[in-house]
């Protein structure tokens, strides 16, 4: 009965992140811009979060990945230790806004036990716009 629940917890939790597009150390780069491409017209948005802190993700990240020219990744902190370094994620989550390879905002948790999610969809929004229009100059 315990595998059956397991299996059920595991199934549901895999539903909730169905169409959510993943980075790690070997493709964040290429991701934001720097490895090789350079599509400078999209934003690139990217969340770094942790399993043990799944609860407090960003969850309308649907919502922003469908704005024109917005593309919304998560990146796990575990299987992403150069990342987290590079861009000194100490909490989760952590949201970086990209615009042509460079990171323009980023929102953190602040330090403490609950770790909430730093940003609601319309300071992410609003925060998009920031991004594409300084990101013209």
């Amino acid at each position: 009965m315990k595998k059956l629940i397991l299996f059920f917890l595991f199934l549901l939790a895999s539903i909730a992140v169905q169409g959510q597009e993943w980075v790690n150390d070997e493709s964040f780069d290429n991701v934001i811009g720097q490895g090789g491409f350079d599509d400078s017209q999209d934003i690139i948005i990217i969340e770094f979060w942790a399993e043990f802190n799944s609860e407090n993700a960003f969850h309308d990240w649907k919502q922003i990945g469908d704005l024109e020219g917005v593309k919304y990744y998560r990146c796990d902190v575990a299987l992403s230790p150069e990342s987290k370094k590079k861009f000194r994620v100490r909490m989760v989550p952590t949201i970086l806004i990209f615009a042509g390879g460079d990171a323009f905002i980023k929102f953190k948790a602040k330090a403490g036990l609950d770790l909430l999610c730093p940003v609601d969809v319309n300071k992410m929004k609003a925060a998009v716009e920031v991004v594409r229009r300084e990101s013209q100059f």
